[in-house]
């Protein structure tokens, strides 16, 4: 698969279990976790309405806080 290096950076804050649950998974497979979270990205089903909402979306929305940095 030719990988097409991400042109945007995430920055995730996750509580100490969800660290831990996320360190113990990438150890047992020997995975990075950014190879995981993209994978789990991937998997999320989004309907082709909200695909086009997110395509015209402003690039500077903050991931998770609903409002857009200006």
């Amino acid at each position: 698969m030719n990988k097409k290096w991400a042109v945007k950076r995430l920055t995730v804050n996750l509580t100490a279990e969800e660290m831990k649950k996320l360190e113990h998974y990438c150890a047992l497979t020997g995975r990075p976790a950014t190879d995981v979270i993209r994978e789990l990205l991937r998997s999320l089903e989004v309907n082709n309405s909200e695909n086009s909402e997110m395509a015209t979306a402003d690039s500077k929305t903050t991931v998770g806080s609903g409002s857009k940095s200006q």
